[in-house]
């Protein structure tokens, strides 16, 4: 069993920055699929930002496209904890935040262990 836990969501004005943390306790993973993802009132969930994780480094990084440039995916080695920094943040950010932790699976999938999400409000 895996537990996952995010932190960080406020509020923020537009054009502001915020960094989601996340971390997961329980059964240790060797290598791993992390993800960050969102979802705003009346819309569907979506892929923001992941990494693969193997073991020893990030193999691999996507960002949903809505995001590239503006938002980092990282991972701190020492306290293992995963960050998701948000720089030039917009209104249409505004959503319940979730990191997703899985065995195996593509970066986009939405499979695995998941937290109850933080919210991240961005407005003026």
């Amino acid at each position: 069993q895996v537990q996952v836990l995010e932190s960080g969501g406020g509020l923020v004005q537009p054009g502001g920055s915020l960094r989601l943390s996340c971390a997961a306790s329980g059964r240790s993973l060797s290598s791993y699929v992390m993800r960050w993802s969102r979802q705003a009132p009346g819309k569907e969930r979506e892929f923001v930002a992941g990494f693969i994780w193997n073991g020893n480094e990030i193999y691999y990084t996507d960002y949903a496209d809505a995001v590239k440039g503006r938002f980092t995916i990282s991972r701190d080695n020492a306290s293992k904890t995963v960050y998701l920094q948000m720089n030039a943040l917009k209104v249409e950010d505004t959503a319940v935040y979730n990191c997703n932790i899985a065995l195996r699976g593509a970066v986009r999938d939405a499979g695995g262990y998941w937290g109850q999400g933080t919210q991240v409000t961005v407005s003026s």
